[in-house]
């Protein structure tokens, strides 16, 4: 039998193998993504893709989605795919940066994200995304730069761990 070929080590997928564990966030939504109406279309160490309608609880005062929805969606996407690459490795990861620039004016229709990593590193991880309107039109892009902390670590007073409510 004929070994696999060999991964390219400038790759900055994780991985090889694909697991999708959107189902999973999708039945176990809480917090900031709850107040966001965010759901995941697909969630795996090498891609995360979310989606939510755009809602009168979106727009800021111009009648548009406010920066902070594209900033969220951007972070949230980032932050998942970094947390699955940092669990296979018995790790956390937690943002330290989000650079998000807002390209187009959105006033209602769907908005998606899509997240992929640039980078995984033992310390640190860097992940872009983008999000893109109901015509695919790129509207914000962003980078997320995570810190990895090994095994157990304490955050804000707590051991570093996935809250369920």
């Amino acid at each position: 039998m004929a070994s696999p070929p060999a991964r390219n080590p400038t790759d900055p997928r994780p991985h090889p193998e694909v697991v999708d564990v959107a189902p999973t966030l999708n039945g176990a939504l809480d917090g900031h993504n709850v107040s966001l109406g965010l759901r995941f279309l697909e969630a795996t160490r090498e891609r995360v893709r979310a989606e939510l309608t755009v809602g009168p609880q979106h727009l800021q005062a111009y009648g548009i989605v406010h920066g902070g929805v594209y900033t969220s969606m951007v972070e949230t996407a980032c932050s998942v795919g970094a947390a699955m690459v940092a669990a296979a490795r018995g790790a956390s990861a937690v943002g330290l940066e989000n650079h998000t620039s807002f390209l187009h004016a959105v006033r209602e229709g769907t908005l998606r994200v899509e997240a992929t990593p640039v980078e995984c590193g033992k310390r640190t991880q860097l992940w872009q995304a983008s999000v893109l309107d109901s015509r695919e039109r790129v509207v914000a892009s962003g980078r997320v730069r995570m810190f990895v902390f090994e095994g157990a670590a304490t955050l804000a007073g707590e051991t570093l761990a996935v809250k369920h409510r």
